[in-house]
């Protein structure tokens, strides 16, 4: 492995632990810095399709009207593989993610294991998003005190 593979499979990294960190503090508009703008966004929860957007102006309200929604999340991510072919990548990586909304006066923390199939672009020097879907396989929500 080159020094070079080894600096991109750091910056694709530093961009989902990016994504999870600005998603975790709502900083919406920001996180939309980190896809193309022509992005196409899917999430499955299960075999259920939840979410098919295209392009930032889009993801941003849909992440806006999800994050109205929740009071805090919290991000874990875990592997995190990739596959570098030049200007392009494509990646899989895991997360476990936590969402507290608040349900008829009660909190319920919602915990998620996601797995995320990624592609990848570099555009002057910088990488990004450019399709992600999220594979919600594990969802168990319950009240917290």
């Amino acid at each position: 492995m080159t020094i070079e593979t080894l600096k991109i499979k750091e910056e694709l990294r530093d961009l989902i632990d990016t994504y999870a960190y600005l998603g975790d503090e709502k900083k919406i508009a920001e996180q939309m810095g980190l896809f193309t703008p022509d992005v196409i966004y899917k999430a499955y929860m299960g075999d259920f399709l939840a979410a098919d957007v295209s392009g930032t102006e889009s993801l941003e309200k849909e992440f806006n009207g999800h994050a109205s929604l929740v009071k805090t999340y919290f991000t874990m991510n875990g592997q995190h593989n990739v596959k570098i072919d030049g200007e392009t990548a494509t990646g899989v990586s895991f997360s476990q993610l936590k969402m507290i909304r608040e349900v008829e006066g009660k909190d319920i923390l919602t915990d998620y294991s996601v797995k995320y199939d990624d592609k990848y672009v570099r555009q002057n020097g910088k990488w990004f998003i450019k399709e992600r879907t999220g594979y919600f396989l594990i969802i168990e929500a319950r009240p917290i005190a």
